[in-house]
């Protein structure tokens, strides 16, 4: 079966950096895979990306080295498993507070007996080997966010789950439940949950992850982050926009008009 190199570059303890898909494109998903980023993920969540566009996008990923990781809409197992059978190696898993919820995510990843997961890896197979069933538990990564205050309160029962790889941080989500506005870089309640999680993420064995920019990467490796968002089509592309069309404006309107 296809490795998994994040997984493999997290038990090194490497930091491993994504970039987020939320336009439903296969020529945006390869552009953005070609960068050289770790992981990409798609966004079925709150991007505007349906199934069908992400299996194109899968498709898409799948001819470069980059991992292609899913967020799926919510915590159920229908999804995941229908994901997993289109070529993702890894699924993030919204909204998981409780142990209850965490054993379900997991379950859902897994084939038995560490799992219920039903078998059928339709494309899976041919991307990722004819030997899919021998390896998808070990190679595939379940990677539950940890998003809400009741989560952080539950953070040492979740972590000790076994099966989850991974956790990933909702930074706006978790401020609004911490009586924050919704944002990447609060202080206060946000900045100690965003540490203790790392913190316990460490002792668990379990890798840490964050949605971030690259503003932040540096400080969210320092607290022990080995998985860290720091790009997405669809920031990537106004921002980039924007820069363009103020270099075009300003060198315009310092020049001279020259007719041919």
């Amino acid at each position: 079966m296809r490795i998994n190199t994040v997984k493999e570059k997290w038990d090194r303890g490497d930091v491993t950096f994504g970039a987020w898909l939320s336009i439903p494109s296969s020529f945006s998903a390869e552009v953005m895979a070609h960068q050289g980023f770790d992981w990409v993920c798609i966004d079925m969540q709150h991007g505007v990306i349906d199934y069908q566009v992400a299996l194109t996008m899968l498709q898409a990923i799948g001819a470069t080295e980059t991992i292609p990781i899913v967020r799926v809409p919510w915590n159920e197992p229908g999804i995941i498993g229908k994901v997993l059978d289109a070529g993702a190696m890894g699924v993030i898993i919204p909204m998981v507070n409780s142990v209850e919820e965490a054993k379900q995510a997991v379950a859902a990843c897994r084939y038995f007996p560490q799992g219920s997961r039903s078998f059928g890896p339709t494309r899976a197979s041919y991307y990722a080997g004819t030997d899919y069933f021998g390896g998808a538990n070990e190679q595939i990564a379940c990677i539950p966010m940890i998003e809400t205050k009741q989560a952080v309160e539950r953070i040492d029962e979740i972590l000790a789950v076994p099966g989850i790889d991974a956790v990933y941080v909702g930074p706006a989500d978790l401020s609004i439940t911490l009586g924050l506005p919704p944002g990447m870089a609060n202080g206060g309640a946000f900045e100690e949950a965003r540490v203790l999680i790392a913190k316990k993420c460490a002792e668990h064995g379990v890798t840490a992850g964050i949605h971030a920019n690259a503003s932040l990467a540096e400080k969210h490796a320092a607290a022990g982050y080995r998985m860290i968002t720091i790009s997405g089509d669809a920031v990537a592309i106004p921002v980039q926009a924007q820069a363009d069309l103020k270099l075009a404006r300003g060198a315009a309107s310092g020049g001279k008009a020259v007719y041919g």
